[in-house]
């Protein structure tokens, strides 16, 4: 689920423009406290909340994730130009990457199966017959569900006639495939960080934009000012279509807004792209049922946390971020490096990976460029040292793995793909009879991605994936095949 186009992703650009812009004046402290008074002026429409005073008060919250701070224990008393200051001095980010607003976040009511007034109380019963537990039964003419009974199975939905029986979702809960998101005692969200695999989905599920990533775009502009150490951005392939202009255009622009080089992450996909063939055709030989791949950072965690079983099928190939990380650091040993990601996930990843020194989402570098005042579209384009290949640009769109891992195989018809796009709690009940089993039937590659579609929909995505699709089309049309050469 992609949170493009969505009110609370043009909210968030525009507290993360104003952290920069603030960060670029001559007074940062001062102008980051100033901050909510500036977005709700006294007399200023109220979009969102009941009164300026609340409005200003959940914009405080959310600068104070935009700067990179946890606001589960955070001190309300403290002036947003002492975080400032604070972030300013931090060594290194947080170790979570998500957080929860509890003054945004409305208390939705429990997650449970529900039966509307559109109950007929027909004679058949479906409702009932349907139930295998026991907790439906018939009170004054209607069904009624004892919620200490009901499982959530859905059977009494799907048996019901007239539609009568609904699920209340609570978004963020039913967006996370792991159950790592409850209700506190005061039905405020609460991320269990033992069981979230930080994929991001909450992120982009919850309405009142009440779950935050914490930033640290702060870190990056301290680098970038210091100008001590090069700072070096790579990009995610799912990049393209995501903002105006070529990949050549962003490059010029990147380097516009104070990366002093800039690379695609795409060309380590096609070192992930051969490694990962490589290991496909030694697990066939070994006699492997089937094998996963590996580049999605939430799907590894997902593993690591929940199904460690499924560890003996995934493929140990190194995800492209870490050979383009590699390759730029044995160059440049001294260079600050930044992956530009369109997820949350990634944060994990990087925080695992010496190689990778900060993360940016598509949300920040976007909010960089509009605080910097550069129009991609505008800029000239500028070649990179060395051209990625169109299987590895395709890295981002959902079977763009696994065609790539068959398009350099040496015997193609062999490898028999399964995609899983987005992993959601069907899914992950798909992975465990995979596991169980041992055996996916008519498949021997898994390509498994958290988002619905691929990176190209994650959770810090900024348009809408058809659209995007589009012009990567256009960029693949002009790479060349990737080769093997052994």
């Amino acid at each position: 689920m992609s949170n493009n186009n969505s009110q609370s992703i043009h909210l968030k650009k525009e507290i993360l423009a104003r952290i920069i812009e603030a960060f670029l004046s001559d007074n940062y402290e001062e102008n980051t406290r100033l901050i909510p008074y500036d977005m709700r002026p006294k007399g200023a429409e109220v979009p969102y909340r009941c009164c300026i005073y609340k409005e200003r008060a959940i914009l405080k919250e959310r600068v104070k994730a935009g700067l990179g701070f946890s606001l589960e224990e955070d001190d309300e008393t403290k002036l947003l130009s002492d975080y400032a200051k604070e972030a300013l001095e931090r060594e290194k980010p947080d170790e979570h990457p998500l957080t929860v607003l509890d003054a945004a976040c409305a208390g939705c009511v429990p997650s449970r199966i529900y039966v509307t007034d559109l109950c007929q109380g027909c004679v058949a019963r479906p409702c009932q017959s349907a139930c295998k537990f026991g907790a439906i039964e018939m009170v004054n003419g209607k069904s009624k569900i004892d919620g200490s009974k009901c499982k959530s199975c859905k059977m009494c939905m799907n048996a019901c006639p007239y539609n009568a029986i609904v699920k209340l979702a609570v978004p963020c809960e039913d967006a996370c495939p792991v159950g790592a998101i409850q209700k506190d005692s005061n039905g405020i969200t609460r991320i269990d960080y033992e069981q979230c695999i930080s994929c991001g989905k909450c992120v982009a599920a919850c309405p009142f934009g009440a779950v935050n990533e914490k930033s640290q775009i702060i870190d990056i502009l301290k680098h970038m000012k210091d100008d001590k150490k090069e700072v070096i951005a790579m990009f995610a392939p799912s990049i393209v279509g995501q903002l105006p202009g070529t990949i050549y255009q962003l490059k010029t622009a990147m380097e516009k807004a104070g990366f002093d080089r800039v690379y695609e992450v795409a060309q380590g996909a096609d070192i992930t792209t051969i490694n990962e063939a490589k290991e496909f055709e030694e697990r066939m030989e070994e006699g492997a049922p089937f094998m996963t791949t590996s580049c999605c950072a939430g799907y590894n965690q997902f593993i690591k946390k929940h199904l460690p079983e499924l560890k003996e099928f995934e493929s140990t190939t190194e995800t492209p971020l870490y050979y383009t990380a590699e390759l730029v650091k044995e160059k440049y040993p001294e260079a600050i490096t930044v992956f530009i990601s369109p997820c949350v996930a990634k944060r994990k990843e990087s925080m695992d990976n010496p190689n990778v020194d900060y993360v940016m989402t598509y949300e920040e570098l976007g909010a960089l460029f509009i605080a910097k005042r550069i129009e991609i579209a505008e800029c000239e384009e500028s070649k990179f040292e060395v051209e990625s290949s169109k299987q590895g640009r395709n890295f981002g769109n959902t079977t763009g793995v696994a065609e790539a891992v068959k398009s350099v195989a040496k015997n193609p018809e062999e490898v028999k793909p399964y995609i899983i796009s987005g992993l959601t709690k069907d899914t992950v009940k798909e992975l465990k009879k995979f596991t169980k089993d041992k055996s996916c039937p008519g498949c021997n590659l898994i390509e498994v991605m958290c988002c619905e579609g691929g990176c190209i929909g994650g959770n810090a995505t900024i348009n809408i994936p058809r659209v995007a699709r589009k012009q990567l089309k256009t960029l693949l049309d002009e790479s060349e095949d990737l080769k093997r050469n052994d």
